[in-house]
């Protein structure tokens, strides 16, 4: 893993802390804001929950990357990198629900992660196709990285780990306590800008 991919990846939990500051200093939240960020975030959060819920916690490894099985079940038969797919939705959601320098920080959110992933999920992929060949390369011409295809790739030679929705809310703690940090805080500072 070169150096630059590696501190991404080591790092890449707190990557979103300057958005999500600039973000509440700039907040301008208004009804419409809340309930269109919020439920592209709540999407977000499902694909990652779902994500979870079949790749176990091997997906909060912040040392090299790598993996026990060749995912391909769940969100990861629609595209490759689902978790990292809901991460983009979810910062996307709470950038909108702020409507902080709409749209510039949005945006600007949108194409800085989806960089960060870009380099992240390079690596990542080296280490798929050196561990998984053939399967792997099956894989990448039928899935794509970042857009879901509708309809669910399959391959039955290929082991699978089973699903654990349990293990899946175990792992997300961290993520479901951020979501629920941040979406609390909009909200009181919309309720309460409202009463200004």
């Amino acid at each position: 893993m070169n150096s630059f991919s590696a501190k991404l990846f080591k790092y890449r939990s707190y990557m979103p802390i300057p958005f999500v500051l600039v973000m509440l200093f700039y907040h301008n939240s208004n009804i419409w804001s809340m309930a269109v960020g919020l439920f592209i975030a709540l999407v977000g959060e499902y694909i990652r929950l779902m994500g979870v819920s079949w790749a176990g916690s091997e997906t909060r490894t912040t040392g090299t990357v790598g993996g026990t099985y060749l995912i391909i079940s769940g969100p990861f038969g629609h595209l490759r990198n689902p978790l990292y797919f809901g991460n983009i939705l979810m910062y996307f959601g709470f950038g909108i629900m702020s409507n902080a320098l709409f749209p510039y920080l949005q945006f600007t959110g949108l194409i800085f992660f989806s960089l960060q992933y870009h380099f992240i999920v390079k690596e990542e992929e080296n280490y798929l196709r050196s561990t998984y060949g053939k399967d792997y390369e099956e894989y990448v011409k039928n899935v794509p990285r970042f857009f879901p295809r509708l309809t669910r790739y399959r391959n039955e030679k290929v082991a699978q780990p089973p699903f654990n929705l349990k293990a899946g809310f175990k792992s997300e703690r961290r993520t479901l306590q951020a979501f629920s940090i941040i979406t609390l805080t909009l909200f009181l500072l919309w309720f309460f800008r409202r009463l200004t």
